[in-house]
């Protein structure tokens, strides 16, 4: 196979993990991710860009030390080198997907909690899904 193709929206609303990768290249990296109500995916800084794209839910970006409200529609660009944070600021989990450019976690990585998450040990290790 030489790409991807899937119903990312679908995907997206139906996955339950917090953090699931879909699909790795050399280049870039699809990853969906589910955050519980009151939770959030930490405070990070990469050494690369990433994009997010909300899907359901309400959140709160903090990029930087700036808030921005997130909702279903909603993107973020993370250039690399800003500190930031999605939290979940809703009564349902916030349902989004990520793209990394280049890939940030190991390939096929399925992490059902945030908790799973923070045991870390699965960085991008330059295998891809092909």
């Amino acid at each position: 196979m030489k790409g991807f193709v899937v119903n990312l929206e679908k995907d997206t609303l139906e996955n339950n993990n917090f953090r699931k990768i879909l699909y790795t290249a050399k280049n870039i990296q699809l990853v969906l991710m589910s955050i519980e109500s009151g939770d959030d995916i930490g405070n990070e800084v990469h050494k690369l860009d990433q994009f997010l794209r909300v899907e359901k839910g309400i959140g709160k970006a903090v990029l930087n030390d700036i808030e921005y409200r997130l909702e279903d529609g909603f993107s973020v660009v993370v250039p690399a080198g800003v500190k930031h944070n999605i939290i979940n600021i809703g009564d349902e989990p916030l349902k989004l997907y990520s793209l990394y450019s280049p890939p940030e976690h190991k390939d096929g990585t399925i992490q059902k909690t945030k908790k799973d998450a923070l045991v870390g040990g699965e960085h991008f290790d330059g295998n891809t899904t092909e």
